[in-house]
């Protein structure tokens, strides 16, 4: 089993230039992470994001990790689906050049296109911007996936769903364990549904607030799709039943990428390190 994190996780310090990008790879390696997932690099300081892509690679070289993933946003709603494809396979050449195995990108955060507001209604066109970035990268031998993300494709069937109906072998989920409290979801239950199309795997936790009264302002909370109120937490300290999943992925016999993905308000570094001993903890691997 592959233990990665993201860096999204350092955002806090990340925005207000307390790290850079290029300190995160030691910083992983120190906390004992054996891989990076990459979410999104952005053009800085007069440098292409294919140029940073490849300096992070080498800098990750230099500590001795790697990168495993690299995960972008998409969006095949509300823009032309070959327009999307064609700025998504430039996405695939930076998860390349990163020396990233899976790419996940979003398909949508729209809750309706051109008056059509199911599900249904929307899948072939979801589909077809997603096999047409699947077959670009299998050339270059990455897998691309869809995270149960952005409420409009979190539900576990409408992820089944698409994947379907994209109908390809190079192409599958990511399982957020967290993300399907978003949409008011039973985390066990989804992660049985989708069993058969994992890939990759990431772990986050959330602390629950039932949306019959408001939650106190001193936090950052933010609304489901049914109506409660979810923020981010430390693995472990949440509600996510997420012993109980890591037992289900042994059961499965997974051995992939179990990436932790932090979105809570305490010291990002150490929330990572509490993480990833939590992780390891009840996974039945060796941690320091």
């Amino acid at each position: 089993m592959i233990f990665a994190v993201s860096t999204y996780d350092f955002y806090s310090k990340l925005s207000t230039g307390e790290l850079n990008l290029m300190q995160i790879p030691q910083i992983a390696k120190d906390i004992g992470f054996d891989a990076i997932e990459v979410a999104g690099i952005e053009p800085k300081d007069g440098k292409t994001a294919l140029e940073i892509a490849k300096a992070f690679r080498l800098e990750c070289e230099r500590v001795g990790t790697k990168v495993v993933s690299y995960s972008v946003s998409g969006e095949f709603l509300k823009n032309d689906v070959d327009t999307e494809a064609e700025r998504l396979y430039k996405e695939v050449d930076i998860a390349h050049a990163l020396g990233a195995v899976y790419m996940r990108h979003d398909v949508t955060w729209a809750t309706s296109f051109d008056g059509h507001k199911s599900f249904a209604k929307n899948l072939h066109r979801l589909a077809d911007g997603c096999r047409k970035v699947t077959v670009y990268a299998e050339k270059l031998g990455i897998v691309t996936t869809i995270e149960n993300h952005g409420q409009y494709c979190q539900d576990s069937e409408r992820v089944e769903m698409l994947i379907d109906e994209v109908n390809h072998p190079n192409y599958g989920a990511q399982v957020d364990l967290g993300n399907f409290l978003c949409v008011d979801e039973n985390p066990t239950t989804a992660l049985g549904r989708l069993r058969p199309y994992i890939r990759t795997v990431h772990v986050k936790d959330f602390i629950f607030h039932q949306g019959d009264t408001e939650p106190s302002k001193e936090y950052s909370w933010f609304p489901t799709r049914g109506g409660n109120f979810l923020r981010g937490t430390v693995a472990g300290k949440g509600v996510v039943p997420l012993v109980q999943c890591f037992r289900m992925l042994k059961k499965y016999g997974y051995d992939g990428v179990v990436t932790l993905e932090y979105e809570g308000q305490e010291d990002c570094v150490q929330a990572v390190a509490e993480g990833l001993r939590f992780i390891k903890s009840n996974m039945g691997a060796r941690h320091p």
